[in-house]
């Protein structure tokens, strides 16, 4: 195996979050599909964004929350994803290479814009995201940069990538060529309704292609069309070397082979925003297995982000996450 230079690079749609407080009833007046995340064409964006109030507008994008975390923590991460050469685009770029992430992809250049999400975060502080990928659709083999790829420990690829055609190719060409170099891919299920619309393909990766699985509850019951979370662990636990499952208030569990770790959740005074705990989650089970750390502490370092994370807005770490960590590790 050569020498790694990343820990992880992720490959995932580069996205502006506009995140908003919003009432169950304006969810319902506007038929937006709560807790989800839906994908809207340019002329919806325009108009919810006109109808939500005053917004807070952050970088993010699963994937690219998940690798902004490992490198916050001192990790060496790499992303590539596609942006467009505009406002929103730089903000992006900017954000990202500021927290240390190493993000070389070429912009677009075709007047397609810089992806959005629309996110309605409601008083139970549960978020309801409308996406407009804009230039993440133009993402394709050709930005898999193989030098890459090749040198990091762990790719990590993000379920939304599977909507977009071109996309669903540059995660396909990714994949083969981490598993050529003897790295190890991982892969994050993003949403319920995202494995309603690919389950069987969901099925065939995790079967084949996937070392490292992450799911929350409703997203590995989905995948196996169970109604019990403990069913759906049992389907899991042969079909990847490891599963990290979350469960919001119940913790996480972590499954290898016959190895099963359950993981209370973190304490926190108040849940404000849940947007971005998986991605956060994400972020501190990589970086824990990529220094070596034993799994149940990588589902503790997992933990103790995702926490940090819904006690404030937006998906993006506020506090610093080595100090955060280095406090709840003693």
């Amino acid at each position: 195996m050569s020498d790694t230079k990343f820990d992880v690079v992720g490959i995932g749609n580069a996205i502006v979050d506009v995140l908003a407080h919003a009432e169950d009833a304006f969810l319902e007046e506007h038929g937006l599909a709560k807790g989800a995340m839906t994908i809207i064409d340019a002329e919806t964006a325009e108009k919810i964004y006109g109808l939500m109030g005053s917004g807070v507008e952050v970088s993010g994008g699963s994937a690219a929350n998940t690798i902004a975390g490992i490198a916050s923590l001192g990790g060496a991460g790499a992303f590539i994803g596609k942006v467009c050469k505009d406002q929103l685009g730089d903000v992006f770029t900017h954000d990202i290479r500021a927290v240390g992430v190493s993000f070389e992809t070429k912009a677009d250049e075709n007047g397609v814009p810089t992806a959005r999400c629309l996110i309605c975060v409601t008083p139970d502080a549960e978020r309801t995201m409308q996406t407009f990928l804009g230039a993440c659709v133009d993402l394709g083999p050709e930005d898999v940069d193989d030098q890459v790829v090749g040198a990091s420990k762990v790719l990590y690829l993000e379920g939304y990538l599977w909507d977009p055609p071109r996309a669903k190719e540059a995660f396909i060409k990714a994949a083969k060529i981490a598993a050529e170099a003897g790295r190890q891919v991982a892969l994050s299920l993003s949403d319920p309704f995202c494995v309603d619309r690919h389950r069987e393909e969901f099925l065939d990766l995790v079967n084949n292609h996937v070392n490292i699985l992450f799911a929350n509850e409703d997203e590995i019951k989905s995948l196996y069309q169970v109604d019990d979370f403990d069913a759906a662990l049992q389907y899991v636990r042969g079909h990847c070397d490891i599963a990290a499952l979350t469960r919001s208030s119940q913790g996480s569990v972590v499954v290898a082979g016959e190895e099963v770790h359950v993981i209370d959740a973190e304490k926190i005074d108040k849940v404000v925003d849940t947007t971005g705990a998986g991605d956060s989650y994400a972020a501190g089970f990589l970086y824990g297995l990529t220094q070596g750390r034993e799994l149940a502490t990588c589902g503790h370092i997992g933990g103790i982000l995702a926490a940090e994370i819904i006690s404030h807005y937006g998906a993006r770490a506020e506090n610093d996450l080595k100090a955060v960590l280095a406090e709840k590790m003693k």
